[in-house]
């Protein structure tokens, strides 16, 4: 994987590393699902099997890691939102089984590095 930064912008960053993260989930055997799944005013980037697990996982893409990791920007209002998602999608799609939810983050700077964090957190009520 090659980045080429021309002053990218915040959206392009995103998109590009969502695109790593669909890349390292299929090359590590993955099931995608969905992709950018929305319900309401909210989004799930990617929504994922492996092994009958249902993964929910939040991509956080930075250019660099200069201000810090892009894993360390999930707030506990956007855990809780994706939890609130995932038990919508899990409804819609009937499913009743295991389920965990991931982070995935890259960073484009100076090489294309992909982090994987299983089971990454759990939303408090």
């Amino acid at each position: 994987m090659q980045y080429n930064n021309f002053m990218a912008n915040h959206n392009e960053v995103g998109k590009l590393g969502e695109k790593y993260a669909q890349e390292f989930l299929i090359n590590n055997d993955y099931k995608i699902s969905e992709c950018n799944w929305r319900w309401g005013k909210g989004e799930i980037d990617i929504i994922a099997i492996k092994n009958d697990v249902l993964v929910f996982i939040e991509v956080k893409t930075r250019s660099k890691n200069t201000f810090g990791n892009p894993e360390d920007t999930i707030s506990e209002k956007k855990k809780n939102l994706m939890y609130e998602l995932a038990t919508e999608y899990m409804y819609q799609s009937a499913y009743a089984s295991e389920f965990r939810f991931d982070v995935i983050a890259i960073v484009l700077e100076p090489y294309i590095k992909v982090d994987h964090f299983m089971d990454a957190f759990f939303p408090s009520w």
